[in-house]
């Protein structure tokens, strides 16, 4: 992820402390219900947000 797209340093650093986990303990990709996907959703979802707040 390039730059920190409005988000809190410590928003990127459990976000980030999050993934390893799940890239390392999570389960297998579980179509609809993958956690890594709904982990990129709610990311995106941050961004958007804090694109809003700037005005952009």
């Amino acid at each position: 992820m390039a730059g920190n797209e409005g988000l809190s340093l410590g928003y990127r650093m459990w976000w980030s402390i999050r993934r390893l986990v799940l890239t390392v303990f999570g389960p297998a990709q579980l179509g609809d219900d993958d956690p890594m996907e709904n982990l990129r959703r709610e990311r995106e979802e941050k961004i958007r947000q804090a694109r809003e707040r700037r005005g952009g």
